[in-house]
């Protein structure tokens, strides 16, 4: 089931493909649904991209399709679903087609990645703004790097790691761990046995071991954003 923004979302946008042929902005889109953040919109979106009603195309921050159609959708919408499909794949082909123009969306930004402060305590500081192809579906929230034990990684101090939120993740990503409910740091996550290892991706740092319940997952890595000054 869809709530009533996810369906007029979804009625947005496949009106705006029928007509032009192009997916609205994240700012075409927070006005006619009267939001009052792209946040908001950029949630809808993931929403709808998790229960397989919209995709994002790959490599353009403005390109939707449209799957499916919610199961009361009218027969005339459906067959502006098949037409915008047309319309879609023709838009393809067209070596000269227009780049759309990027969406941005804002963020928290959590402060930086430092002993003694859990991430919690950082909350509501600031945002930080992300060209919305760099995020896929999920809640996100942006950390500023502290220090060289990822270097190897290729994340810098400095760097903005832009972080899904989530508690649990897969051997081997690099993950945001609260230690002991004390210390926030962006490591390797491994399961070694009934322990958890936390490896840094520098020669110079040895890996750190913890008890199961002295680690606490509170994201993994989606991206990074540098600054060059």
């Amino acid at each position: 089931m869809l709530t009533a923004k996810q369906h007029e979302l979804i009625r947005f946008i496949q009106t705006r493909l029928g007509e032009t042929g192009i997916s609205p902005s994240f700012e075409e889109m927070k006005e006619a649904l009267d939001l009052k953040s792209k946040s908001g919109v950029h949630r809808l979106i993931s929403a709808l991209e998790e229960r397989g009603f919209i995709r994002r195309l790959p490599n353009r921050a403005r390109a939707l399709e449209v799957i499916r159609m919610p199961e009361d959708a009218t027969p005339a919408s459906r067959q502006s679903v098949a037409a915008n499909d047309m319309v879609a794949s023709v838009s393809k082909t067209m070596a000269n087609a227009p780049e759309p123009a990027n969406d941005v969306i804002e963020i928290p930004l959590h402060g930086r990645i430092a002993a003694g402060a859990p991430i919690e305590a950082l909350e509501g500081q600031s945002s930080l703004p992300v060209p919305a192809a760099l995020l896929g579906p999920g809640e996100h929230y942006a950390l500023e790097v502290s220090g060289d034990s990822m270097i190897e990684a290729g994340i810098f101090d400095g760097d903005f790691a832009l972080v899904r939120r989530t508690n649990s993740a897969r051997d081997g990503e690099i993950v945001v761990a609260l230690v002991r409910g004390e210390e926030a740091t962006l490591k390797y996550l491994h399961k070694d046995g009934g322990k958890v290892r936390l490896d840094p991706a520098n020669m110079a740092y040895e890996a750190q071991v913890y008890g199961p319940d002295e680690v606490e997952v509170q994201g993994k890595l989606a991206g990074l954003l540098r600054r060059y000054h």
